[in-house]
């Protein structure tokens, strides 16, 4: 065989090629279908599609469409990004505090917007590329951050925009036959096609695909990175500045629920969440595809209070889409299903056997009695790890009673000081137990926010300050937390969904089920039996503290000294070793997650007594501290090493600390900027001690 025979016989058919051609542009064409099938039912249903509804539908979806490029950029690097819609928010107010009506100011302003968000991803991709913390880490402090900036800019609606300003955005370039989003959107196209054809462009996808290839093909990995945070940035500041043109004022919360919005068009645009495959092109029409699922469902009368619900389940349903092939975990789940089924009906499973029970033979008493003559290391050389990244929390903690000391007076010698600070730190002491049990296998739970927001409005409403109702509202809403994280677990370990896909959909659609259930504004009061356990005293003790210090001491065994904690800490050193070694990877982190909803159901039934009621968004504040407190207590993020005790020194120094910030005169808003820099720090201290 010649050479030329040889080279032919290597390339493909020309059906192989378009096999090939299809598996990489499945996921825009699928989307670009979708997108054309909500067009044909926004035209069934409305009897109408003209160029006033197209551009009215083109200015609706630009904004998510555009920071969705930017979270599209991240992904396809193998990254997440939190803090996207904490940028947008950001970028409103600053330019509804700021811009003047004039063209120069309007120009300025507008380029500060784009900056500002070029900033905030510069800022995480230093830590992330250089410094080599945990994308999901670095964002999610960043995120609270850029929040408690933004609320200093403006803590409450307000502002007004130039009209000039929102026409140069959200006019016709052409009147009646080009919106200005459309041209906004097709450049931004245009610009990735440009950039997708550099060595950038080529090593995005490089290191989104096998980020040590990319190293040792000769790519700068950490510089590229770096810039991909910048180019998301900045197109989140872009996003920022469309949809301040388009509402025309500020909202310090405008860009809360984009962050959903954003992952869901990632996927449903086709790119492949974890890297190396998709783009921005699938992902502008899977933005217009949610906003238009979203619209044609109002138009059929569904409350709006089910768009979170519908937005998650579609994020579910779309990550499943592009994983299902013969070897994901829901073909291999559903494999073996189907053959313990078999098993099961010819009674071969291990339980229906009768087998010879085998034990390893033990050394006999001599050799036994010679090994126990060895001298054991003492306490300290065998906790020395352990006291190690514990005890900072502690020794902080006790410089924070020393400054309150001085700057409060009557805290160090106070019992009425501690116990308050027992009672104030009993939630956060609950959540370190099912969020630290999630970190410590290498996940994180994003649904705690709206299970203890959902869980607590359950309770009270069943309540409605009966003390007889609490006997059975209480096991419901805790049941309720324990099936959330029941849902979660099956999701994560059944078919095989990211922790974080998995609990930030799960978090949406609970927020959806608590506005559906409350009808948006919860009633029903808190039992008087469970608001004496939260705020009562008998000889001066509040009833919750001894009982915090009995969960305390429960959960301390439960991690330290039980077969569910070695497996727990198992499976955050190595999945696949913890496999090998016959640990029940996957019912363990099943029970992992089930008690974290326990907890954060459990914290939303006490927060509920501890203010008499119920509220929307009364969890939102615990996520970022639930974290923080394990972080900062000694427990690395990607799981494997830490202990409760740790964490609870955690709890008390954060707690202590917001109790300073309580008694000062500084805003409110620090306390979200204090948590962001608190976990940074505690990251990049334990880095540095692990390498």
């Amino acid at each position: 065989m010649s050479a030329a025979q040889a080279d032919m016989s290597l390339k493909p058919s020309p059906s192989r090629r378009a096999v090939l051609r299809w598996g990489r542009h499945r996921g825009t064409l699928i989307a670009i279908a979708a997108f054309l099938v909500c067009l044909g039912l926004i035209r069934l249903v409305s009897g109408s599609l003209n160029y006033y509804d197209i551009s009215t539908i083109a200015t609706g979806g630009a904004t998510l469409a555009t920071a969705a490029i930017g979270q599209t950029v991240v992904v396809l690097s193998g990254g997440f990004d939190l803090s996207a819609a904490a940028v947008i928010s950001l970028v409103n107010v600053t330019l509804a505090s700021h811009m003047q009506d004039d063209p120069s100011s309007i120009l300025l302003w507008s380029c500060a917007g784009i900056a500002i968000g070029a900033a905030a991803g510069a800022f995480n991709g230093f830590f992330i590329a250089f410094l080599r913390l945990q994308p999901i880490v670095v964002t999610l402090a960043t995120m609270f951050i850029l929040q408690g900036v933004t609320l200093l800019v403006m803590d409450k609606p307000g502002g007004q925009l130039p009209a000039g300003f929102s026409a140069f955005f959200t006019a016709d370039v052409i009147p009646d036959w080009l919106p200005g989003p459309v041209l906004m959107l097709v450049l931004l196209v245009l610009g990735w096609f440009l950039l997708k054809n550099t060595i950038f462009g080529k090593a995005i996808y490089a290191i989104g695909s096998d980020r040590d290839a990319a190293r040792a093909a000769g790519l700068d990995t950490r510089l590229c990175e770096f810039f991909v945070y910048v180019l998301a940035g900045g197109l989140y500041g872009l996003a920022g500045v469309f949809i301040s043109a388009q509402t025309g004022s500020g909202d310090p919360l405008v860009g809360n629920p984009m962050l959903l919005q954003m992952f869901a068009a990632v996927v449903v645009g086709g790119t492949l969440l974890g890297g190396g495959r998709g783009g921005p092109v699938g992902t502008i029409f899977g933005a217009y595809v949610l906003m238009m699922v979203v619209n044609i469902l109002l138009v059929l009368n569904v409350p709006a209070f089910y768009s979170s619900v519908v937005e998650g389940t579609i994020l579910i349903l779309a990550v499943l889409g592009a994983s299902i092939t013969r070897t994901s975990v829901l073909a291999s789940t559903l494999r073996l299903g189907g053959h313990r089924l078999s098993a099961w009906r010819q009674g071969r499973l291990p339980r229906q056997l009768t087998l010879t029970e085998t034990r390893l033979r033990l050394p006999d008493e001599p050799a036994r009695a010679a090994r126990s003559q060895v001298a054991r290391p003492s306490f300290w050389i065998r906790r020395q790890e352990d006291l190690r990244t514990v005890l900072p929390a502690f020794a902080c903690f006790a410089i924070v009673l020393v400054v309150s000391q001085f700057v409060l007076g009557s805290t160090l010698l106070s019992w009425g000081y501690y116990n308050s600070l027992i009672v104030l730190a009993s939630f956060l002491a609950i959540l370190a137990l099912g969020q630290g049990s999630v970190i410590l296998t290498g996940g994180l739970d994003l649904s705690l926010p709206w299970t203890i927001a959902f869980c607590g409005i359950v309770s009270a409403g069943l309540m409605k300050g009966s003390d007889s109702a609490m006997l059975y509202a209480l096991p419901l809403a805790l049941g309720i937390g324990t099936f959330i994280g029941l849902m979660n677990g099956l999701g994560i370990v059944a078919l095989g969904l990211s922790p974080i896909v998995m609990t930030l959909a799960m978090n949406g659609i609970l927020q959806g089920f608590a506005l559906v259930y409350s009808g948006g504004t919860p009633d029903g009061f808190s039992a008087p039996g469970l608001r004496w356990i939260m705020t009562g005293q008998v000889m001066g003790v509040t009833p919750i503290v001894p009982l915090v210090i009995l969960f305390v001491l429960v959960a301390t065994i439960l991690l330290g000294r039980t077969a569910f904690g070695r497996r727990v800490y198992a499976i955050g050193n190595g999945m696949r070793a913890a496999e090998l070694s016959g640990v029940p990877v996957g019912a363990t982190l099943v029970k992992v997650y089930m008690l974290s909803g326990f907890c954060a159901a459990l914290v939303g039934c006490l927060l509920a007594g501890f203010s008499g009621q119920a509220s929307l968004g009364m969890g939102d504040d615990y996520l970022l501290p639930s974290i923080a407190v394990a972080v900062v207590g000694g427990t690395l993020i990607t799981g494997g090493r830490g202990r409760y005790i740790g964490m609870i020194g955690g709890v008390l120094l954060l707690t202590a600390l917001q109790t300073l910030l309580a008694g000062t005169t500084l805003p409110y808003a620090t306390r979200a900027i204090l948590y962001g820099v608190v976990v940074l720090c505690a990251v990049i201290t334990l880095r540095e001690k692990n390498t």
